[in-house]
């Protein structure tokens, strides 16, 4: 079995909330166990709260133009892994890409440790030529007892 969704969204703190609805539809829907969906939706959610707060201004559209008032979420659940990457239109991620730790402290960059933590594999990326930062992450998929619908 093979979901796909892309979400192309204005950054809107209304934004998140559906975006983690329809993340967590489409995993109740595939059979999927809530314990890692709820997992993943957490992850979701930090990762499009980013997005909203840092992700405009930084791209080659115009100041405050469509371009820089959107971000993506895009979902693929593909056999035993989902992976969803989150790309905004800002400046991105100072140097490598890489954030830097957050001092314990911090009101910044707690949410960044918080997907490292829920997800399998985690990167942090600036896109090429059209900046904004991008966030993708993935994790191993574990399946309710009962059978989905989508696998009858």
């Amino acid at each position: 079995m093979s979901i796909w969704w892309s979400l192309h969204l204005r950054r809107e703190a209304a934004s998140v909330p559906l975006a983690r609805r329809l993340l967590l539809g489409t995993m109740e829907t595939a059979g999927v166990d809530p314990d890692v969906s709820y997992d993943l939706s957490v992850a979701l959610t930090e990762a499009c709260a980013n997005a909203v707060e840092h992700g405009g201004g930084g791209g080659t559209g115009v100041p405050g133009g469509a371009l820089s008032e959107a971000y993506r979420v895009t979902a693929y659940l593909d056999g035993e892994t989902c992976r969803i990457e989150v790309a905004d239109a800002g400046p991105g991620f100072p140097g490598a890409g890489v954030p830097r730790e957050p001092s314990d402290d911090a009101e910044h960059g707690r949410g960044l440790r918080l997907i490292e933590e829920l997800a399998d594999h985690v990167q942090f990326g600036n896109r090429s030529g059209r900046g904004g930062a991008v966030v993708s992450f993935d994790k191993i998929l574990k399946w309710r007892d009962s059978p989905s619908l989508l696998m009858a």
